[in-house]
């Protein structure tokens, strides 16, 4: 079965209504995600807990209500989808994190199972130098 628009909107509606819980749910345990950049979420990681612990778990300690993600755009072939994401957060010292990002996502059998994720990888940097992880 081949992903839709409304599918993937569907998917990515947990991670706008703050529910990451619904939103992962859909990722496959052995997802392999890479986050490009040279800044502290930047790595591959081979596993959905692995994905989880390297970047949402240190967003949630610098980000007091979460990255607020909101899909802006999508693009469906087959069962890829490139999502265009943008962020409306505001850190611990009250610097903005308004972000935008590109994840190029591969499904297999309705999970995500491969993840390529651009984003701005100097104001991440700015947030954790600003806003430390103890």
């Amino acid at each position: 079965m081949a992903i839709t628009s409304d599918s993937v909107r569907e998917i990515f509606k947990g991670l706008e209504d703050g529910d990451g819980a619904a939103f992962f749910e859909r990722v496959a345990d052995d997802v392999d995600w890479t986050v490009m950049g040279t800044h502290p979420l930047a790595g591959h990681y081979g596993s959905k807990k692995a994905f989880t612990e390297g970047t949402f778990a240190k967003l949630s300690q610098v980000l007091p209500h979460g990255a607020q993600l909101h899909v802006e755009n999508l693009i469906v072939k087959d069962d890829e989808a490139v999502v265009e994401l943008h962020s409306l957060a505001t850190a611990k010292n009250g610097m903005r994190f308004d972000n935008r990002y590109c994840w190029v996502v591969y499904f297999q059998a309705g999970l995500i199972v491969r993840v390529r994720a651009y984003l701005d990888s100097a104001m991440v940097a700015q947030l954790f130098e600003e806003n430390p992880i103890a």
